[in-house]
């Protein structure tokens, strides 16, 4: 692997010559060079991406009563809100109609 003079970016063959992948520097190889530096392996791209969609709840849930609805389930968070030596706050999320409300210690 060769790196770029100029910049020190990585140099890749490209049209029989390397070339730096960050400012264009060229390099020009002579033909035993060509052989060396001469990509053969593509490969693919795959789509590990897992949709969880919308309703999908990741966070920790608890019973806790809805103010709105009544619903005894809820997804919650601790957040910093106050000084550093007093408790989090916490936030709760309604599984059934997605109310939000916070509670403190």
């Amino acid at each position: 692997m060769d790196f770029c003079p100029e910049c020190r970016g990585i140099m890749l063959p490209s049209e029989g010559d390397l070339k730096c992948t960050k400012c264009g520097f060229v390099k020009t190889l002579s033909n035993k060079d060509k052989e060396e530096y001469k990509i053969e392996e593509k490969v693919e791209a795959e789509d590990n991406v897992k949709m969880l969609g919308e309703e999908t709840n990741t966070q920790p849930t608890t019973t806790e009563h809805c103010p709105k609805c009544g619903h005894d389930k809820a997804a919650y968070k601790l957040l910093q809100t106050r000084s550093a030596d007093e408790a989090p706050t916490r936030i709760f999320t309604c599984l059934k109609c997605k109310h939000t409300w916070r509670a403190y210690d």
